[in-house]
């Protein structure tokens, strides 16, 4: 497929834009920050968002979603990067739907994907347990008892957990810790009794949480997918997530880099614009190229997950990888070229500076994509 949007999508891009400026600017989220709001996102914002239908983007038709795919997610990903947008879009919308999609039985599909696509549910996938991602590094143990499971272990950094009225979880029901075989989903009420969530405001005024499970007892039918052959379709459903983010750092990359060359061009030293340097244009320049790169790596990653391509793997660490390395020399560029006035809390960029390094680290970062590229090429 060309690295092209359609008429469509580029409607969808318009559309996310205009809403975003108007419904959640940037100053959205410094109040989110400065008021230390127990959620972490406007309820109001997201039943908007919901309305829009970004509840739905990829929830198939019959289950009362749009059926668009995930180059239209993408795309509006793209434009809340680009103001900083906090909201379970990701946590829920993506992340879950597509495990739910893909795993799901009729019973489960029917109960869980309306609920999402109409706002009224929340639900968030609890995968890590360490401070480095690791997939395989799954220790949560699921014992079979009394004809269903008993569970005990803990997740972190459980996006938006703390809001989360339902938790998908991968638990360990055979084999070692680090092993990839051995691994099961499970769907579990966030209520449920001997679980324990507690919330941490993260670097970048987003929230996650830590979920301690304590023989919490559940029943088989809360099974996701096929028992014990859990970690390709984990794979799959991180992919789709390393991708999203990557569209993610990508808007937040073209927007500072657009605010900094804007101030280029207004900042003057020695009577002209410092945009005038040849120094800052060639730091510029090459940046520039970057991101035009990160577009194309992007989009194709994107338009990989709607084909069901056979090299998703690859196209999600590349896409990963790049925009990662990418938007972090993107904000690193606009504070020192904002000089001073870049480290100031009254100045924005601090807010990119630090989601932009949150979203470098989820689900893998550089390093993390570098060697799991390496090893997908057999080496």
């Amino acid at each position: 497929m060309a690295l092209i949007l359609t008429e469509e999508q580029q409607l969808i891009r318009e559309s996310a834009k205009g809403f975003l400026a108007d419904k959640a600017p940037i100053g959205e989220l410094r109040r989110l920050r400065d008021t230390k709001d127990e959620v972490g996102f406007s309820r109001e914002l997201w039943q908007d968002m919901t309305e829009m239908g970004w509840a739905g983007i990829v929830v198939p038709e019959e289950y009362g979603g749009l059926g668009y795919g995930y180059v239209g997610a993408g795309l509006i990903l793209e434009e809340m990067g680009r103001t900083l947008t906090a909201s379970p879009l990701f946590s829920t919308a993506i992340l879950s739907v597509t495990a739910l999609a893909r795993l799901g039985n009729e019973r489960q599909k029917n109960d869980l994907l309306p609920a999402i696509a109409s706002g009224r549910l929340i639900v968030a996938l609890a995968i890590d347990e360490s401070a480095h991602h690791n997939p395989a590094d799954i220790a949560l143990e699921a014992h079979r008892k009394n004809g269903g499971y008993v569970l005990n272990g803990n997740k972190s950094f459980v996006i938006d957990g703390h809001v989360a009225d339902k938790l998908i979880v991968p638990a360990r029901t055979s084999g070692r810790r680090g092993q990839p075989s051995g691994l099961t989903f499970f769907v579990i009420d966030a209520g449920t009794t001997n679980v324990a969530i507690r919330r941490s405001i993260m670097v970048d005024s987003r929230n996650a949480a830590r979920v301690e499970f304590a023989n919490v007892a559940i029943g088989a039918e809360q099974v996701l997918g096929p028992p014990d052959q859990a970690f390709d379709d984990l794979e799959y459903v991180l992919d789709v997530g390393r991708i999203c983010l990557a569209a993610e750092m990508l808007g937040i990359a073209q927007e500072v880099f657009e605010q900094t060359v804007q101030y280029l061009r207004e900042r003057k030293q020695f009577g002209v614009p410092i945009g005038s340097f040849q120094a800052l244009q060639h730091r510029a320049a090459t940046l520039f190229c970057d991101i035009e790169l990160c577009k194309s790596v992007v989009l194709k990653a994107l338009q990989g997950i709607d084909e069901k391509s056979t090299l998703l793997p690859a196209l999600a660490s590349l896409a990963k990888a790049k925009t990662g390395e990418t938007t972090r020399v993107a904000v690193n560029e606009a504070i020192q070229m904002h000089g001073g006035m870049g480290m100031t809390d009254e100045f924005n960029m601090g807010f990119f500076i630090k989601r932009a390094e949150v979203a470098r680290q989820t689900f893998g970062d550089p390093n993390f994509h570098a060697d799991r590229l390496a090893r997908l090429n057999g080496y």
